[in-house]
């Protein structure tokens, strides 16, 4: 079977939730995958079982055991192997035609140009405590005028965050900027993420590890996450409807029962967010000292 019957029999369920026409400018669309772990692995399998048909996917790590509780391409046999070329493997089995190109030493300056600036969307799947690297994304994202999308699982729940060309920017949203500290541009992008924060009612918060850039994380919130984050990507893609664009803001939490949205005017520097900002920083203050000893 040749590539083009095999892909067309592939995608055949996907056909009355898109058009044969939208389904042929999924297969001609490019999406950019800035990370394989937890999120980004996942994201990248199922915009490939939606026939997505080309890839850039970044990721300078290997699998290790503490990947497997959440991480779909972390299994045994991948233990100690490269991210990318794991998934990049997994991706071809898939869609034997897909056009994947792998960026081993993940997201750096002298790569990201190239890593954006001919996709049609970029997925943010850096891992939480990288910021210098999601700065870098972002920034170079608007300037080659590409939308970003941003999912995080948060206890039993996914969050949605979407920056579009000409929209309200990811430091305008997060209120950060370069003269903060890794830990206070954390703080922002956690209160920012999940202003409802509903996973606070039931996560042991000391678990946090900053040290070891690690917190509680569940596979099945990894699965509402992407959800919740691939339907976006295709939504934008095919220009379904208006994105999820900052100020707004969504999560899911299957735990509480409840789907929140809401729309922040000023971003992070309102009154309520700036409160949830001090009292965060308060609760995680012994997190400081652990971020400035850490590896970059």
């Amino acid at each position: 079977m040749d590539k083009n019957e095999y892909y067309k029999k592939a995608v055949t369920r996907n056909l009355g939730l898109v058009s044969e026409a939208e389904q042929e400018q999924l297969r001609n669309s490019k999406v950019a995958v800035a990370g394989c772990g937890g999120l980004g692995g996942r994201e990248l399998i199922d915009l490939v079982r939606m026939g997505i048909g080309s890839f850039h996917v970044a990721d300078f790590d290997e699998f290790s055991i503490k990947n497997i509780n959440r991480q779909i391409g972390a299994t045994s046999s991948t233990v100690d192997k490269p991210k990318v070329e794991v998934m990049a493997d997994m991706a071809k089995d898939i869609h034997p035609g897909v056009d994947i190109t792998i960026f081993p030493n993940g997201i750096q300056p002298d790569n990201v140009d190239e890593f954006i600036s001919s996709a049609d969307v970029i997925v943010d799947a850096i891992d939480l405590f990288s910021m210098d690297a999601r700065l870098l994304l972002y920034r170079t994202a608007r300037k080659h005028n590409k939308p970003v999308v941003f999912s995080a699982p948060l206890g039993f729940s996914g969050t949605l965050n979407v920056f579009v060309p000409g929209g309200m920017t990811f430091e305008e949203y997060f209120d950060i900027n370069d003269d903060m500290d890794l830990f206070d541009q954390l703080i922002a992008f956690v209160v920012g993420i999940a202003p409802w924060a509903t996973h606070l009612k039931y996560m042991d918060t000391s678990k946090v590890d900053s040290s070891d850039h690690a917190g509680p994380s569940l596979s099945c919130a990894c699965n509402i996450a992407t959800g919740l984050l691939t339907s976006e990507v295709l939504i934008l893609l095919l220009n379904k409807r208006a994105p999820m664009a900052a100020p707004r803001y969504a999560q899911f939490d299957t735990f509480c029962g409840v789907y929140k949205t809401g729309k922040l005017r000023w971003g992070n520097r309102g009154p309520l967010q700036r409160l949830k900002r001090y009292l965060a920083a308060k609760k995680f203050a012994d997190q400081r000292h652990l971020l400035a000893s850490a590896p970059q």
